[in-house]
């Protein structure tokens, strides 16, 4: 197999899906383009914005992108090149894309509201509350782990601070000069009559004269540095107005990354590099099985309870017409699989007799994929650069969409959907405030940042998998109780289940095993992860058999 085909394989399962199945989706729930979206109903210039359809596909796939679809494929391609493709289309479209077109629709079919909500209105309180507070811990998690990946590709310094990198250096000038073009830009656009087009043009011309400013005008900061000035950044991104901040900037970045996509496909097209992967390498291999290894590591790629957040929590609040769901969402999604086909070609491209090289995911990723770019006469420099920053730009622009998410999943958690927010108790009203939830929030992960996230990083994939089958099967409730299909729901649902609840019953054994054996060389680690295992595990019990039981009971359906 050769990069050329696994490409146009992709590219014609990938554009037909969206053709095909996506449209045949949207039509059986049905779209009604007549609608007063939230957006519009809910404005209120902070969280509920109006936005066209490029600027809240710009948010949905920069936040949801994140490292994931780059890390994920190129871990699992120990199984080989075969199981990782299979699961890349099979699971982005009937998973992945089936999931997050659901739940956007589910949230903009109730006034925007989060998947919590739904879960509180179609199947409990008690479900809601939990699944609350397992997004608040998912979302610190997030942050803290994607705060220090950002750090330290701007980190300007080596290890023995001898010497400076003049590619991160280059990256962090970049990135800054983002966030300052965004507000310009979004200020731009909010009082802009222009078309969409000329936005465009606005658009991709500042982000052309920030990557030229910031490849003649480095700057170098430590990591230490960076982690103070990242999280100044973060608390100011979670509370500011949308259109302000968050919107312009994932629209700018995402030029960036569908251009590195392009780019990269144009690249495979020219250079059809030969996949130096073994097509199958076994269902166990360095004691770890196809089932459900793959299914956990290749998270973004496939599908991502993350993208249920995004989708119901930031875009669905953005949606200015019904019909902008479909690409929004449904189409967000293939483009990441995309992406993370385009992993694969990469570490396939530069692996040696069917083995990995010896580098970090982003490093592997960075360099197979500047390979690709040479061939479009861009010298290697450059496009190491461009491909760091890109992958910079995932990670920063999902930390802007987890941040408000981690932040109001904090405050939903004390609100029920009777609240009355106008006679709440003291205590209510300091827990819902936005300014004290996003410090209690950024607090622990600037904490969980600096001292150690890696102890309960591994957990990672299965807490996204379960946060999946839980979004799933809250969207599957909601259609069976407004009368809707949701039969498409049902396999993806099941399979998540039973992928997430292997692996939480894996590493509790693993780990209950190492802490009672004193086997293990990192004692609090492991007990970190055990604890969170166990903790995952009963949520995910409690919360499924509430979900499981709406499912299966009768009701009175009524179109919502």
């Amino acid at each position: 197999m050769n990069g050329l085909i696994m490409m146009i394989i992709a590219i014609i399962v990938l554009g037909g899906a969206y053709l095909i199945y996506g449209r045949y989706l949207a039509n059986l729930w049905g779209i009604d383009e007549n609608a007063k979206t939230p957006a519009y109903e809910m404005e209120d210039g902070v969280d509920y914005v109006p936005a066209d359809t490029n600027v809240v596909f710009g948010h949905q796939f920069a936040s949801i992108a994140g490292a994931g679809p780059i890390n994920g494929p190129i871990q699992a391609a120990i199984f080989g090149w075969v199981p990782v493709l299979l699961w890349i289309l099979i699971g982005g479209v009937f998973f992945g894309a089936v999931q997050d077109f659901a739940s956007m629709y589910a949230s903009v079919k109730n006034k925007g509201r989060t998947i919590g909500y739904i879960i509180e209105l179609y199947i409990g309180k008690i479900g809601k509350k939990l699944f609350m507070l397992f997004t608040w811990l998912f979302s610190i998690l997030v942050v803290a782990a994607f705060a220090d990946v950002v750090c330290k590709t701007f980190n300007g310094f080596s290890d023995d601070g001898t010497s400076t990198i003049l590619a991160n250096g280059q990256v962090a000038m970049t990135s800054c000069l983002f966030i300052v073009a965004a507000v310009g830009l979004g200020m731009y656009l909010r009082k802009s009559k222009a078309n969409k087009w000329i936005n465009t043009i606005v658009a991709i011309a500042i982000l052309v004269v920030c990557i030229a400013v910031g490849l003649f005008v480095p700057i170098y900061i430590g990591t230490g540095a960076w982690h103070i000035i990242v999280f100044i950044y973060i608390a100011i991104a979670s509370i500011a107005p949308v259109w302000i901040l968050l919107q312009p900037r994932d629209y700018l970045n995402s030029y960036l990354l569908v251009a590195m996509i392009v780019a990269s496909v144009v690249g495979v097209l020219i250079a059809n590099p030969t996949m130096e992967l073994q097509a199958f390498n076994g269902w166990n291999v360095d004691g770890q099985t196809v089932f459900p290894y793959l299914f956990v590591t290749i998270a973004c790629g496939a599908v991502s309870g993350f993208h249920s957040l995004v989708s119901s929590g930031t875009a669905s609040k953005q949606i200015k017409n019904e019909k902008n769901m479909l690409p929004v969402s449904f189409g967000a999604m293939l483009m990441e699989s995309m992406l993370a086909v385009i992993a694969l070609i990469a570490v396939g491209a530069i692996a040696k007799g069917g083995v990995i090289p010896d580098m970090t995911q982003p490093v592997i990723f960075a360099t197979g994929v500047a390979g690709f770019l040479v061939k479009l006469g861009i010298p290697e420099s450059i496009s190491m650069t461009l491909i760091t920053l890109a992958v910079s730009a995932f990670a920063l622009t999902s930390l802007d969409s987890v941040a408000r998410i981690g932040r109001l999943a904090f405050e939903e958690f004390f609100l029920d959907a009777d609240t009355d927010e106008e006679n709440m108790s003291g205590i209510t009203k300091v827990c819902t405030n936005k300014y004290f939830s996003t410090f209690i929030t950024l607090a622990v992960a600037f904490a969980l940042a600096k001292v150690g996230y890696k102890d309960i990083w591994p957990l990672f994939g299965s807490a996204n998998q379960l946060l999946s089958a839980l979004a799933l099967i809250a969207c599957a409730v909601f259609f069976k109780k407004t009368n809707r299909q949701g039969w498409m729901l049902w396999i993806p649902m099941i399979i998540m289940l039973l992928v997430t609840l292997s692996m939480l019953c894996i590493t509790i054994y693993t780990k209950f095993t190492g802490v009672i054996n004193a086997t293990t060389t990192n004692m609090g680690g492991d007990i970190l992860q055990l604890a969170f295992a166990v903790a995952l595990f009963i949520l995910g019990i409690i919360v499924s058999i509430s979900g499981l039981k709406a499912l299966t009971e009768k009701v009175n359906t009524a179109k919502a």
